[in-house]
């Protein structure tokens, strides 16, 4: 890009062998021309903006949007993590308590969690799991096993509460770097109305599809299945039928489609790290957990679950130096039908 002083110098250059004239620094011809320079800078900077939105590989925000919009895709929204609450009672109640939808937990770092039904815990027990979801939207609610541990509106004779599982599905708004990506793999994968990609893009299509795997002949010749996910992992019933009738609409003649929900494996994750001197443990603990957890999400689908993978999402916690896996001991394969979970999480100090 060229500065307000080359143009400058370049206008009073053309003057001077188109006329033999040259304008003395500080007289009004000089002064003009410095201002048109300065204009004609702004033009080009204005005309480098508008091709770099023309492209998909430059272009940014809304104009990226136009872009994927061409190519039958949009931008995904941030969507709110799920999982399980556990309320829990120090003794027994000799009458059923109930908790109420909207009761809310949060973490230590204050991320808030809302239970999406009400739920009785029964005279006599001790405890019961409630279906919740975070409070806001994003990936901040994506919360490790046993990291929910705070009442803030306490029903009366609950004393604590727990997550016994992770809270998966939470994401941020795509970014432009994620969007950018699956414009430019839809003109690699080029649909034709009949092959894997034209189904794969169908589904995608649907708000709240995370990932869709196609599998040819599934059940003979002719037929093919249609594997869908959410952020949070399996689809609702709603979903599926929503996608099942697009697919039977726009699916070619003779051809039996199927949407299926995939088959959930559960992956343990147990791995002990090793802190850099100048930092808490229990920090780094912390991030790790949280950097494992937001790797699990329905975008898993059909995917390995690769050690390799893991463990640079580890490296990149600040503060780790090490770390070593005793869960998984190898990578796990990926399967079109499956949809790799995050079960149990564990994160140890290493030595320790």
């Amino acid at each position: 890009m060229r500065s307000i002083e080359e143009i400058y110098q370049a206008m009073l250059e053309t003057i001077s062998e188109r006329s033999g004239f040259s304008p003395a620094e500080d007289c009004d011809l000089a002064v003009r021309l410095y201002a048109a320079a300065a204009q004609v800078q702004a033009l080009e900077l204005q005309a480098d903006w508008v091709l770099d939105q023309s492209f998909p590989q430059t272009a940014q925000g809304v104009y990226l949007e136009r872009h994927a919009a061409m190519r039958g895709l949009s931008r995904t929204n941030a969507t709110r993590a799920v999982g399980t609450l556990r309320f829990s009672a120090q003794t027994a109640p000799t009458a059923d308590l109930t908790i109420p939808a909207g009761s809310v937990c949060m973490t230590e770092s204050e991320v808030r969690f809302q239970t999406t039904q009400t739920a009785i815990l029964s005279k006599g027990g001790t405890s019961v799991d409630v279906p919740a979801e975070a409070v806001e939207a994003g990936a901040s609610g994506n919360a490790a096993p046993g990291t929910i541990r705070i009442l803030t509106a306490c029903p009366v004779g609950i004393t604590s509460c727990t997550n016994p599982a992770a809270f998966t599905g939470g994401s941020d708004d795509e970014s432009d770097e994620s969007l950018r990506a699956r414009v430019l793999e839809s003109y690699q994968r080029l649909p034709n109305g009949a092959n894997a990609a034209y189904y794969q893009q169908v589904a995608m299509s649907h708000a709240g599809v995370a990932a869709a795997q196609v599998v040819g002949r599934a059940r003979g010749i002719g037929t093919v299945d249609v594997y869908i996910t959410t952020e949070a992992g399996v689809p609702s019933e709603e979903l599926v039928e929503e996608v099942r009738a697009d697919l039977q609409e726009k699916r070619e003649i003779a051809v039996d489609v199927s949407v299926c929900v995939p088959t959930k494996k559960t992956v343990n994750v147990a791995v002990a790290v090793q802190s850099a001197d100048n930092v808490e443990f229990q920090t780094v603990k912390a991030e790790v957990e949280s950097a494992l957890t937001n790797f699990f999400s329905g975008k898993l689908l059909g995917q390995p679950i690769l050690l390799a993978e893991l463990g640079n999402r580890i490296y990149q916690v600040n503060g780790v130096e090490n770390y070593r896996f005793s869960a998984p001991t190898a990578d796990v394969a990926g399967d079109s039908k499956v949809l790799p979970m995050l079960g149990t999480l564990t994160v140890t100090e290493m030595g320790a």
